[in-house]
């Protein structure tokens, strides 16, 4: 009878025990692979004092800046799109699908011929901590190639699908010479077509050198532009992209900012 009283209780000490490492092990690997990010205030004040940023550029260490950037491909309706944001004086910063962009060059030299930014979003939209180095250098290296093509200029920033990196994807960015951006505000616009909730959401999280991700391809953000720029705007925000927002740094190439 002594016996059987122990079982269960040896049994509760081992998966405690069992529960235990596990737990253990979880959060070391939670903090190896947690990517150190670089925000646009810390890239600024990394330069040397009095630094200027470029000749006719907004300075965001004196201005109110923020940056609207937009993921997926450069079809329908990118171009309405395109005329709200010269409404607004708006520069923003495209991520661009490379696999689709050979339909839409017009589009794409108008953004930039707009004054645009445009970054590599990757060719098929993989999820690049899935895959080998070389899909996603091959991922990359397309995309960028597909842009140089139609504008002359290779991206040098780029953003992972999902958000998704490790050390890894910043190796091989960095061999690309590319500079990895991710966001402070999603308004999750793949989730809903409701306008109103986009609004919503951007308002409610923009901040000063705040990075807002949204998708033009989804129902409800294009018509979600106007109110999110007429109110950023009375909030006196100033519409830059990400370049400007880190100048008078520069992007460094694997690097992170967010």
């Amino acid at each position: 009878m002594k016996i059987l009283r122990k079982r269960p209780r040896t049994l509760i000490f081992l998966t405690l025990a069992v529960v235990a490492a596990v737990t253990a092990t979880i959060a070391i690997a939670i903090r190896a692979n947690r990517m150190e990010t670089v925000s646009p205030r810390d890239a600024r004040d990394r330069v040397a004092a009095g630094t200027a940023v470029p000749p006719g550029q907004v300075d965001c260490r004196k201005a109110k800046c923020i940056a609207l950037t937009f993921d997926g491909n450069p079809g329908e309706p990118t171009d309405r799109l395109m005329d709200l944001l010269k409404q607004y004086q708006a520069p923003s910063t495209f991520f661009l699908e490379g696999r689709r962009i050979h339909k839409f060059p017009e589009v794409v030299r108008r953004m930039a011929r707009d004054g645009h930014e445009i970054g590599d979003h990757t060719w098929t939209h993989a999820v690049l901590t899935d895959v080998s180095d070389a899909q996603i250098r091959d991922e990359l290296r397309r995309t960028a190639r597909a842009i140089s093509g139609i504008t002359g200029s290779e991206p040098t920033l780029m953003r992972p699908p999902q958000g998704r990196t490790d050390d890894r994807v910043s190796k091989v960015a960095a061999g690309l010479g590319m500079a990895q951006v991710l966001w402070t505000v999603t308004a999750k616009d793949y989730e809903t077509d409701d306008s109103a909730l986009i609004t919503k959401r951007v308002l409610d999280g923009a901040d000063r050198d705040g990075i807002i991700l949204l998708h033009p391809l989804h129902k409800g953000t294009v018509p979600a532009m106007p109110s999110i720029l007429k109110a950023l705007n009375k909030q006196g925000y100033t519409f830059v992209t990400i370049s400007q927002l880190l100048a008078p740094s520069e992007a460094e190439p694997g690097k992170i900012y967010r």
